[in-house]
């Protein structure tokens, strides 16, 4: 059943000997349509078969779909980056690794594992830039549905206030006001932060990763500080916002918290996805009592939120 015998030859003008397990990952996860679970299954099939990245790589589409269950726009992706692999892996490493980002996919060890709890269908790799020590810290999140009132973020501004004090560290996005409102209190303190975004780095942090995302926060930092905050995006550097990303990084957000407060919710929207998703993985999840969902929130496990 190994497929290499069958592979197509001579991938034109390229080097197959620089391919590695880790840069076949790095090409996998920089792929359209492939998954965590794709990512995963791909080179542990690989393995089994005895199929060399650089072997894997010159498969055909019908040969990647029977042997690695790939769909057929999978296939497609991965076969169609066969003759320019090299150039597109060894360009996106070098500009990280001058700027000193951290490319963790699913693959790799230290891939959180919050996220592989929490998430049935986590990201496929995570863009990392700043202080990595924060994902083995004690984290929070505080969720709010949109257009959430003055009291409401109030509220979300003090609950956060609550973590900073106890010295858990900030799970939070940075371009709604729910997120804004809360982002700005740790600098107050000179806390850290572990800030997501719904967009490549480079289009929130600049080109030299440098600028702080909230204007707000220049009443205390003009620049990023990426000794006390990390910044993750599950989204290639470059990349713009698109359709569903800020439901994939508000996803984000909830599964790197070990406890989440929900202090304004919708009932049937996003927000309440992921506070039962939050529950279905023990985490720890409060709810304001005049959400509308609160009650069948608290018989699957959340508990009342403190009043302001």
């Amino acid at each position: 059943m190994c497929c290499s015998a069958s592979a197509e030859s001579g991938a034109k003008g390229v080097s197959m000997a620089a391919l590695s397990n880790r840069r076949l990952a790095t090409l996998l996860a920089l792929t359209p349509g492939i998954g965590g679970k794709s990512l995963i299954r791909v080179l542990s099939r690989s393995d089994l078969l005895g199929i060399a990245p650089e072997e894997f790589v010159r498969l055909s589409r019908e040969e990647l779909r029977e042997s690695f269950g790939l769909s057929v726009k999978q296939a497609e992706s991965v076969a169609s980056r066969k003759d320019s692999w090299n150039e597109e892996v060894t360009g996106i490493e070098r500009r990280l690794t001058e700027l000193g980002v951290r490319l963790i996919t699913a693959a790799d060890a230290d891939y959180p594992v919050r996220l592989e709890q929490f998430d049935p269908q986590p990201p496929t790799a995570l863009f990392c830039y700043g202080n990595l020590r924060l994902l083995n810290a004690k984290t929070f999140s505080i969720l709010s549905s949109r257009n959430a009132p003055p009291k409401a973020l109030d509220h979300i501004e003090k609950l956060t206030e609550e973590g900073v004090f106890q010295s858990e560290v900030l799970v939070t996005g940075h371009d709604r006001p729910e997120y804004q409102r809360s982002a700005i209190v740790p600098l107050r303190w000179g806390s850290p932060r572990i800030l997501c975004f719904d967009r490549g780095m480079f289009q929130v942090l600049g080109e030299d990763l440098s600028n702080e995302p909230f204007r707000a926060a220049r009443l205390w930092r003009y620049q990023f500080d990426a000794k006390t905050d990390l910044a993750i995006s599950p989204f290639k550097p470059d990349s713009s916002f698109r359709g569903v990303n800020n439901q994939v990084r508000d996803r984000l957000v909830a599964a790197l918290s070990d406890r989440i407060d929900f202090p304004h919710l919708s009932a049937g929207g996003n927000m309440e996805k992921l506070a039962r998703m939050g529950l279905k993985a023990s985490r720890s999840i409060k709810v304001d009592s005049g959400c509308e969902s609160f009650d069948q929130l608290v018989e699957l496990g959340a508990n009342e939120l403190a009043k302001v």
